[in-house]
Protein backbone atom coordinates (compact mmCIF):
# COMPACT_ATOMS: atom_id res chain seq x y z
CA UNK A 1 0.00 0.00 0.00
CA UNK A 2 1.31 3.47 -0.90
CA UNK A 3 1.91 6.02 1.81
CA UNK A 4 -0.83 8.63 2.09
CA UNK A 5 -0.89 12.21 3.34
CA UNK A 6 -3.98 13.74 4.92
CA UNK A 7 -3.79 17.54 5.17
CA UNK A 8 -6.40 19.40 7.18
CA UNK A 9 -6.37 23.15 6.63
CA UNK A 10 -8.32 25.30 9.08
CA UNK A 11 -6.99 28.67 7.92
CA UNK A 12 -8.14 30.81 5.05
CA UNK A 13 -7.68 34.48 4.26
CA UNK A 14 -7.58 35.06 8.04
CA UNK A 15 -4.13 33.37 8.22
CA UNK A 16 -2.82 33.45 4.65
CA UNK A 17 0.65 32.03 5.26
CA UNK A 18 -0.64 29.01 7.15
CA UNK A 19 -3.30 28.49 4.49
CA UNK A 20 -0.83 28.68 1.61
CA UNK A 21 1.56 26.31 3.40
CA UNK A 22 -1.14 23.65 3.68
CA UNK A 23 -2.15 23.92 0.02
CA UNK A 24 1.51 23.94 -1.07
CA UNK A 25 2.37 20.82 0.92
CA UNK A 26 -0.72 18.98 -0.34
CA UNK A 27 -0.03 19.98 -3.95
CA UNK A 28 3.66 19.04 -3.84
CA UNK A 29 2.84 15.70 -2.20
CA UNK A 30 0.20 14.93 -4.84
CA UNK A 31 2.57 15.88 -7.66
CA UNK A 32 5.20 13.62 -6.05
CA UNK A 33 2.89 10.63 -6.33
CA UNK A 34 1.60 10.39 -2.78
CA UNK A 35 -2.04 9.58 -2.13
CA UNK A 36 -3.25 13.00 -0.89
CA UNK A 37 -6.44 13.96 0.85
CA UNK A 38 -6.91 17.70 1.47
CA UNK A 39 -9.57 18.65 4.02
CA UNK A 40 -11.05 22.15 3.92
CA UNK A 41 -12.31 23.19 7.35
CA UNK A 42 -12.97 26.45 9.15
CA UNK A 43 -12.17 29.49 7.03
CA UNK A 44 -10.61 27.39 4.27
CA UNK A 45 -14.10 26.02 3.59
CA UNK A 46 -14.74 28.97 1.29
CA UNK A 47 -12.14 27.64 -1.18
CA UNK A 48 -14.51 24.78 -2.05
CA UNK A 49 -16.61 27.36 -3.92
CA UNK A 50 -15.90 28.28 -7.55
CA UNK A 51 -13.71 31.36 -7.91
CA UNK A 52 -12.79 31.74 -4.24
CA UNK A 53 -9.26 30.33 -4.53
CA UNK A 54 -8.58 32.76 -7.40
CA UNK A 55 -9.31 35.67 -5.03
CA UNK A 56 -6.60 34.57 -2.56
CA UNK A 57 -3.29 36.41 -2.82
CA UNK A 58 -0.04 35.96 -0.93
CA UNK A 59 3.28 37.39 -2.14
CA UNK A 60 5.87 34.80 -3.17
CA UNK A 61 3.33 31.96 -3.08
CA UNK A 62 2.01 29.90 -5.95
CA UNK A 63 -1.56 30.85 -6.82
CA UNK A 64 -3.92 28.99 -4.50
CA UNK A 65 -6.17 28.24 -7.47
CA UNK A 66 -3.31 26.31 -9.14
CA UNK A 67 -2.41 24.42 -5.96
CA UNK A 68 -6.04 23.41 -5.46
CA UNK A 69 -6.36 22.32 -9.09
CA UNK A 70 -3.35 20.03 -8.67
CA UNK A 71 -4.85 18.33 -5.63
CA UNK A 72 -8.25 18.03 -7.33
CA UNK A 73 -6.58 16.37 -10.32
CA UNK A 74 -4.20 14.05 -8.47
CA UNK A 75 -5.80 13.54 -5.05
CA UNK A 76 -8.98 14.20 -3.10
CA UNK A 77 -10.47 17.38 -1.68
CA UNK A 78 -13.07 17.21 1.06
CA UNK A 79 -15.14 19.96 2.63
CA UNK A 80 -16.07 19.38 6.27
CA UNK A 81 -19.79 18.66 6.69
CA UNK A 82 -20.28 20.91 9.73
CA UNK A 83 -18.16 23.69 8.25
CA UNK A 84 -20.23 23.58 5.06
CA UNK A 85 -23.49 23.67 7.00
CA UNK A 86 -22.37 26.65 9.10
CA UNK A 87 -21.66 28.54 5.87
CA UNK A 88 -24.81 27.37 4.04
CA UNK A 89 -22.67 25.56 1.45
CA UNK A 90 -24.37 22.58 -0.18
CA UNK A 91 -23.18 19.84 -2.55
CA UNK A 92 -24.42 21.78 -5.59
CA UNK A 93 -22.36 24.83 -4.59
CA UNK A 94 -18.88 23.30 -4.56
CA UNK A 95 -16.29 22.84 -7.29
CA UNK A 96 -16.44 19.65 -9.33
CA UNK A 97 -14.53 16.94 -7.51
CA UNK A 98 -15.00 18.33 -4.00
CA UNK A 99 -16.87 15.99 -1.69
CA UNK A 100 -18.54 16.89 1.60
CA UNK A 101 -17.83 14.49 4.46
CA UNK A 102 -17.55 14.49 8.22
CA UNK A 103 -15.26 13.63 11.08
CA UNK A 104 -15.72 9.86 10.78
CA UNK A 105 -14.24 9.92 7.27
CA UNK A 106 -11.38 12.20 8.38
CA UNK A 107 -10.53 9.91 11.29
CA UNK A 108 -10.67 6.87 9.03
CA UNK A 109 -8.25 8.46 6.54
CA UNK A 110 -5.92 9.92 9.17
CA UNK A 111 -5.67 6.65 11.12
CA UNK A 112 -5.19 4.36 8.12
CA UNK A 113 -2.04 2.26 7.94
CA UNK A 114 0.84 4.22 6.39
CA UNK A 115 -1.05 7.54 6.67
CA UNK A 116 0.49 10.78 7.86
CA UNK A 117 -1.86 13.56 8.96
CA UNK A 118 -0.94 17.24 9.13
CA UNK A 119 -3.13 20.03 10.44
CA UNK A 120 -2.57 23.66 9.48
Amino acid sequence: MARSLVVKVTAGADAPERCAQAFTVASVAAASGLDVSLWLTGESSWFALPGRAAEFELPHSEPLEDLLATVLELGRVTLCTQCAARRDIGPDDVLDGVRIAGAAVFVSEACADDAQALVY
